[in-house]
């Protein structure tokens, strides 16, 4: 019988390391990782992002992490960050969740978060929109994994990200005998 995929959400606010930490995760655990979809979407946008934007992206990241798990390795799947950010995102922009988006927090489930805090400096993109914000975000993103009854753990340091990162994740696969 197969083991079971084990997947791993790296989440936090803008220009946390995300998608650097990520991509070196699946490099350290040889198997693949899931990009943000939302990145690639909204590199598209010519006008201000809406519903129906956010129910693209929340369809578009489910379908790519979908066909990522086909292709995992070692049992493991990272993702840069989960459909939980157009839940983030849609409250704060546009005051609401896709319903879909909500049913959809009680299916998909991943077995471990890696919060990313808010403590590198902020590294300029044009897809990047709210620079002083990171402690509010944090506050939500907090609030959001801990509703979901998530097992996460915050991590942090400049020079040690990734190796804290590591630790919390060969602690976690160790203590569930992973």
């Amino acid at each position: 019988m197969d083991k079971k995929l084990i997947k791993i959400a790296i989440v936090g606010p803008e220009s946390t390391g995300k998608s650097t930490i990520t991509s070196a995760l699946a490099k350290h655990y040889k198997t693949v990782w899931v990009p943000e979809y939302a990145r690639y979407y909204c590199e598209g946008l010519t006008g201000e992002c809406t519903m129906q934007d956010e129910l693209n992206m929340f369809y578009g990241q489910l379908a790519l992490e979908k066909s990522m798990e086909t292709v995992a390795q070692n049992n493991l799947l990272f993702c840069d960050t989960t459909f939980l950010t157009v839940k983030i995102w849609s409250d704060y922009q546009l005051g609401e969740t896709p319903k879909p988006v909500l049913d959809a927090l009680k299916v998909y489930t991943y077995d471990f978060y890696i919060l990313l805090k808010n403590d590198i400096p902020w590294e300029e993109d044009p897809l990047r929109d709210f620079k002083d914000m990171g402690g509010y975000f944090m506050t939500v993103w907090r609030k959001e994994l801990t509703a979901l009854n998530a097992h996460y753990v915050e991590v942090g340091g400049a020079n040690d990200r990734l190796e804290n990162v590591i630790s919390c994740i060969d602690l976690f696969l160790s203590s569930n005998n992973l």
